[in-house]
C-alpha cells in the first residue's frame, strides 16, 4: 500500500545513506525502522507503535501552514496546465 511521508533532508540523508550502506531500498529501511520501533513498543510495555513515537509527532515546524491545503485544486490546475501546453493549435 502506498503511502507518502514528508523528511526533512537530514532524515532523508540518512534513510538514503543507510539503504546505500545495505544495499536495500530506502522503503525497506523505513519498514525495517517501523519494525524496530515496535518491537522497542512492546519490550517498554507500550500499547501502541504510536505510543511509543508519539514524542516524535508533530515536532517539526516548517515555518508554513499552508503545505497540506488545497492539494487538490493545485493538483487540477497543474494537470491543466500540462495537458494545455500538449495542444496542437
Amino acid at each position: 500500500m502506498p503511502l507518502s511521508v514528508r523528511l526533512d533532508s537530514e532524515t532523508t540523508a540518512i534513510v538514503e545513506r543507510v539503504a546505500r550502506r545495505r544495499r536495500t531500498s530506502k522503503s525497506e529501511v523505513v519498514r525495517e525502522a517501523l519494525s524496530n520501533l515496535e518491537r522497542e513498543a512492546v519490550e517498554r510495555k507500550a500499547d501502541t507503535l504510536y505510543q511509543a513515537i508519539e514524542h516524535l509527532i508533530g515536532c517539526v515546524d516548517t515555518g508554513r501552514g499552508d503545505l497540506s491545503e488545497d492539494t487538490g485544486v493545485k493538483f487540477r490546475a497543474l494537470l491543466r496546465e500540462r495537458r494545455g501546453g500538449r495542444r496542437s493549435r
